[in-house]
């Protein structure tokens, strides 16, 4: 059944991270790895595996790069396993895609994850499911605020497994990443029409409760105290991405406030002037 699937991913600097991912794919044919002309090792490592064809695009957002990978980097496979570079498969993860079935009529697997800081698993780690294995001619990708998301043309079943999600870049390299994400979801939810926003959405878009909530949920609840100093580390980190958000949105306001103050003092001094 392996011998169906094409690993895909996509690199931008991924040096710390696409070694190790690699290393675990040595049961694929072909790997295909688009790259966004990374300024690092990544392209040297990936390109040091024999079964690792690289293609180099110039970025121009999430959905077209993913896109581009499926339609144009020459995929002949009929399923696809879409990885981020610091998603690692498990030995058990290989095992269960071997005994898949792969002609039955599922269209895609949805996996959850292993939250790891520097190679510790976490217990309290809150990495939301993603459809990673899919038929090629079933996927395609949306858009999604800061990054994509792939509709699956058909039934989506579960994988038992979980696979590791270990990013080993530096903190510094976080920290950039996660100032423009902020400022893309911050675009995308107040876009939205509220209704049609999940529960923890709606909750971000009131700006004060979601950052102290996340500490809270992820050191207590999620029992992150118990994970050590990563656990510490991952809680503070999720908390510090919700109020990046939040004071995405509050600043957003603000702006819209102080426009529309400008807009009702000159609409007042016009019509003085007219009188």
């Amino acid at each position: 059944m392996l011998e169906q699937i094409t690993p895909l991913i996509l690199t931008y600097n991924e040096a710390a991270n696409i070694g190790r991912t690699l290393e675990r794919l040595a049961w694929a044919r072909e790997i295909v790895v688009v790259d966004s002309f990374s300024n690092d090792e990544t392209v040297e490592i990936a390109s040091s595996f024999a079964h690792v064809r690289v293609i180099q695009r110039a970025f121009d957002g999430h959905r077209n790069q993913w896109e581009f990978g499926l339609r144009e980097a020459g995929i002949k496979t009929p399923w696809v396993l879409a990885l981020d570079a610091d998603y690692v498969l498990t030995n058990d993860v290989v095992g269960e895609l071997k005994s898949l079935d792969l002609d039955a009529a599922t269209a895609g697997y949805r996996a959850n994850f292993i939250y790891c800081i520097n190679g510790k698993e976490l217990n309290s780690g809150i990495y939301p499911p993603v459809t990673v294995l899919y038929r090629l001619e079933a996927a395609s990708y949306v858009q999604d605020g800061h990054t994509q998301r792939v509709v699956i043309d058909g039934p989506v079943a579960n994988l038992r497994t979980r696979l590791l999600h270990d990013d080993r870049k530096p903190l510094s390299r976080w920290l950039h990443s996660q100032t423009r994400y902020a400022e893309l979801e911050a675009q995308k939810l107040l876009a939205a029409e509220p209704k049609t926003l999940r529960l923890i959405d709606r909750l971000r878009l009131w700006s004060i409760i979601l950052p102290a909530a996340m500490l809270f949920y992820c050191l207590i609840v999620r029992g992150g105290i118990f994970d050590g100093w990563p656990g510490f580390y991952y809680a503070f980190q999720r908390s510090l991405a919700e109020l990046m958000l939040s004071l995405y949105l509050i600043d957003a306001r603000c702006t819209f406030s102080e426009s529309t103050r400008i807009t009702a003092m000159l609409r007042r001094q016009s019509s003085k002037t007219a009188d």
